[in-house]
C-alpha cells in the first residue's frame, strides 16, 4: 500500500482480505509511515502483519527499506496497489528476488493536477518493466497505466471493486436513526459525499453547488464523510461563505454503509477515477447518484440511478440536477443487489476469484 487514509482503494483491499481463506492466502501489509488510518486491529486479528516504510517522497530510503523488507520476509507474491508509483516497490521486489510481482492499476489521472499528472506520465512507460503480472479494477484504469497493447494481449487480470452487497441494502431504521442524530427531518433533502478530502474528489466544487442548491431548497443539507489533506481548506471555505448550517463534516466513519440509507442523493464530482467503490456502494443501496462526466461508465451498473453532469457545467446546473433526482428515487421496491451481483460485484465471489488467481500464479507447488 501507499499512504493509507481510509479511502476507496484501501477499502477494496480490506474487503477482499476479509473474505480470503487465511489458511490458504495471508497478507503482509507494507504501508507508508505517514498513513492516517491503518486498520491495524483487524489485520492483526486475521493473522496479517504490518510493516511501515518511509514515504516514497524520500525515494532512495523508500526503495532501500522495501528491498530489505522483501529480503527478510520472503513473500511468494508482492502485490502493489500504488498505480504508477508501483514501479518503485516492484523494482525493490525484483532486486530482492521475489518471483511474482503484481502491478495493480486502480485509477487514472487528470490534466488539471499538473504536477501529479506529469509525474505519472513519466512513470507510465516503466509500468510493465518490473511486474510479472498486471491487474486492474476496470478497462479504463488498465488502459491508462498499461496501454492498449497489454489489453489486447489478454494479460490483465481484472479484480472488481467488490463489496459485501447485503451490508448496503436500504434500511429505513438506520435512515431514521442517523437523520434524527443530525436533527434532519425526513422531508429535508440530505446529500452525501463520501471520500478522502483531496483535489481529485473536488469537494471545493461541492461547496459551490451547495451555495446554489440552498437558493432552490433552503433546507437542503450536505454531509461529508472522510478525512484528508484538503479538509481544513474546505472547512474555511464553508465558513467564509456562511454555509455552516447546511454542511456537516463527519470525519472517517466505520458505519458508511448505513449513511447511504440516510442520504437522498450522492454527490460525486470527481476530476478523475478508476472505478470508484463509493459509486458501487451507493447503487447497492438504491441511492440516486449525480456524478461527473469524468467517471468511467464501467461503474454505472444500475444506470437508472445515475445522472452524469459535465464538469464544465456551472454549479446551478448541478444543483438543479440534484433536486431532480428526488422525483426518481426508488429505494425500497427495486432489487438493486441482484443487478450488482450479476455484474460480479459480490465480494465473496470476487475474493474467491482472487484467491484462485494467487494460487495459480504462486511459485509454491500446487497441492
Amino acid at each position: 500500500m501507499g499512504r493509507m487514509m481510509g479511502g476507496g482503494l484501501e477499502a477494496t483491499i480490506m474487503n477482499h482480505y476479509r473474505f480470503l481463506n487465511h489458511d490458504e492466502v495471508q497478507f503482509d501489509f507494507i504501508v507508508q509511515e505517514d498513513s492516517d488510518h491503518i486498520p491495524s486491529k483487524e489485520i492483526l486479528d486475521a493473522g496479517g502483519r504490518i510493516y511501515t516504510v518511509p514515504s516514497y517522497k524520500n525515494l532512495p530510503n523508500y526503495i532501500k527499506t522495501c528491498k530489505r523488507l522483501f529480503t527478510e520476509i520472503r513473500p511468494d507474491i508482492v502485490h502493489s496497489n500504488m498505480n504508477a508509483l508501483s514501479v518503485f516497490p516492484l523494482r525493490a521486489a525484483k532486486e530482492a528476488g521475489i518471483p511474482v510481482r503484481i502491478a495493480h492499476s486502480h485509477s487514472t489521472d487528470n490534466p488539471n493536477e499538473l504536477i501529479k499528472t506529469t509525474a505519472k506520465a513519466l512513470l507510465r512507460p516503466f509500468s510493465k518493466m518490473y511486474p510479472t503480472h498486471l491487474a486492474a479494477c476496470g478497462t479504463l484504469s488498465a488502459e491508462w497505466l498499461f496501454g492498449k497493447a497489454a489489453m489486447r494481449s489478454g494479460g490483465i487480470h481484472y479484480i472488481h471493486n467488490a463489496i459485501d452487497l447485503q451490508r448496503f441494502v436500504f434500511n429505513q431504521d438506520k435512515r431514521h436513526a442517523l437523520r434524527s442524530a443530525l436533527g434532519i427531518s425526513e422531508n429535508q433533502f440530505l446529500i452525501g459525499q463520501i471520500g478522502r478530502f483531496s483535489t481529485q474528489k473536488n469537494q471545493s466544487f461541492s461547496i459551490d453547488i451547495m451555495q446554489r442548491l440552498i437558493q432552490i431548497d433552503p433546507n437542503a443539507m450536505l454531509v461529508f464523510l472522510g478525512i484528508g489533506d484538503t479538509m481544513e481548506d474546505i472547512k474555511k471555505k464553508v465558513a467564509k461563505l456562511g454555509l455552516q448550517p447546511h454542511i456537516r463534516f463527519m470525519g472517517l466513519r466505520n458505519d458508511a454503509n448505513a449513511w447511504y440509507s440516510a442520504f437522498d442523493a450522492l454527490l460525486f464530482p470527481s476530476l478523475y477515477e478508476g472505478l470508484p467503490l463509493t459509486v458501487i456502494e451507493a447503487q447497492a443501496a438504491g441511492l440516486p447518484i449525480v456524478t461527473s462526466d469524468h467517471v468511467t461508465e464501467e461503474a454505472f451498473i444500475n444506470k437508472q440511478l445515475i445522472t452524469s453532469v459535465s464538469l464544465q457545467s456551472n454549479p446551478t446546473v448541478w444543483a438543479q440536477t440534484l433536486v431532480d433526482t428526488r422525483t426518481t428515487s426508488n429505494r425500497t421496491t427495486a432489487d438493486h443487489i441482484a443487478v450488482l451481483q450479476d455484474a460480479g460485484y459480490e465480494i465473496r465471489d470476487s475474493a474467491h476469484d482472487l484467491q484462485q488467481w494467487y494460487r495459480q500464479i504462486s511459485p509454491r507447488p500446487k497441492a
